[in-house]
């Protein structure tokens, strides 16, 4: 997994990039958690994606915010981050050229990050959202949500309510051609300690009807 360093709007940005074989290969992005709360690219839930998405010959992304590691900047409540992604997406899209799919998936504050990106960036065409956090963040902008994708919590997050995300959901569900599906975790806290088998097993779950589904 090369590492990798591209220019972003406030300087450097510092990535991890695997690149497929395929000439026409899938991309995904991948957003971490909070950076003021330990968020790094090397989170553990960021990492198992990276690697799912790796095996199914995708080319990843993933990469430090500003302020993170050697990626420059400071912390910017969300909005620089959300440039970040733009940029990260931009760097893959220019390495990508022929790519035919793009997905895009995010951890906690990473995923409501995403999110955001998925409503600016219209080839966007699936997401994967875990614990994102509705009871601390505005989610009102999926209004609709363009893209097919899931999204997955804990019942036992103290951090994020349960209540707040399916709500989020229930909203999303209702929106017309769309389809997001809502996988609740049994015993599982935000971090998904002792659970990270459970949730690998259920992107794994989900890409495995949805990639078919679009072959």
């Amino acid at each position: 997994m090369p590492e990798v360093i591209f220019n972003g709007p406030e300087g450097r940005i510092e990535g991890r990039y695997h690149h497929s074989k395929r000439h026409n290969a899938p991309i995904a992005l991948l957003l971490h958690p909070h950076p003021q709360h330990g968020g790094t690219m090397n989170n553990k839930i960021i990492y198992a994606l990276y690697q799912t998405f790796v095996q199914r010959g995708f080319s990843v992304l993933r990469f430090n915010f500003r302020g993170v590691g050697r990626s420059q900047g400071q912390f910017n409540n969300g909005q620089g981050e959300l440039s970040d992604a733009a940029s990260a997406l931009d760097w893959m899209q220019s390495r990508n050229a022929n790519t035919q799919s793009c997905w895009i998936a995010g951890f906690s504050f990473g995923a409501w990050v995403s999110m955001q990106l998925m409503m600016r960036r219209p080839e966007i065409d699936g997401f994967i959202s875990i614990a994102p956090p509705a009871s601390m963040h505005d989610f009102s902008f999926l209004a609709p949500c363009p893209a097919d994708g899931i999204i997955i919590h804990g019942d036992r997050d103290i951090v994020v309510p349960q209540a707040s995300v399916d709500k989020l959901a229930q909203k999303l569900q209702k929106q017309k051609n769309i389809e997001v599906e809502y996988r609740i975790i049994k015993g599982s806290d935000h971090f998904f300690q002792k659970h990270m088998d459970k949730l690998s097993q259920e992107v794994n779950d989900y890409l495995n009807r949805t990639l078919v589904k679009a072959a």
